[in-house]
């Protein structure tokens, strides 16, 4: 199988890390997106979607991060991804909630305004607007992160053990270390990430995330929540 991929993207580290836990060969090929090599023809013949990461497997070619977690999980039969239907569907719906809810409000409307100018809007008034209307919006998802799905001293997201839910959820928190965010209001958050931070195979998959999109912004001003 090959794995095309950026490794600072947020949707690729979770594959990443997940891969870098299960008895996965894959083939890595790295698609440069600050260059802009997604939006050549050469992958855009392949990846209409012009993004990463993509997932191929003979003539069978996969997207959507939560659809790849998916199925190398069930190629390796990992209980990241549990087989009973119930315990199945928790994983589904929380990465479902983290990719529709939080993700969308905490990557869309407060990090990438601030970093990538493609995301910025063109008037300062509008762009003020924007990023504190995503950052109520952020607030309001982690506060349920932080007190409902991980209260009570909860380890994981969807159950007693890590999910891909872990895996997709902390792959888009830590977008927040972008912008510095700072998680001290959610305790059970704090608690949880420092859970995924601890396990070996972190550094290793995050690494470049922290060297080209963390370390270049350590001294830009940003609105946080």
């Amino acid at each position: 199988m090959k794995l095309y991929y950026h490794p600072v993207s947020t949707t690729s580290r979770p594959i990443m890390a997940f891969a870098a836990d299960h008895p996965l060969s894959l083939e890595l090929q790295v698609v440069d997106l600050m260059t802009g090599e997604h939006l050549q023809p050469a992958y855009t013949g392949i990846n209409p979607s012009q993004q990463v990461p993509m997932l191929e497997d003979g003539d069978f070619r996969l997207t959507e991060c939560s659809a790849i977690l998916k199925y190398l999980a069930d190629t390796c039969d990992s209980p990241a991804y549990p087989k009973e239907l119930k315990a199945r569907a928790r994983v589904n719906e929380m990465m479902d909630w983290f990719n529709t809810g939080l993700s969308r409000d905490l990557g869309y409307g407060v990090v990438y305004p601030q970093v990538l100018p493609h995301y910025r809007r063109p008037d300062p008034a509008a762009q003020a607007g924007h990023v504190a209307w995503g950052c109520d919006k952020a607030r309001r998802w982690l506060g349920i992160l932080d007190q409902k799905i991980l209260g009570d001293g909860r380890e994981w997201v969807a159950g007693d053990t890590m999910t891909l839910a872990d895996y997709l959820g902390a792959g888009i928190l830590t977008l927040g270390e972008v912008i510095r965010l700072d998680y001290a209001g959610y305790p059970n958050v704090q608690r949880w990430l420092a859970s995924i931070k601890r396990r070996p195979t972190w550094a290793s998959t995050n690494e470049a995330f922290y060297a080209y999109f963390v370390a270049p912004y350590k001294d830009t001003p940003f609105v946080g929540l």
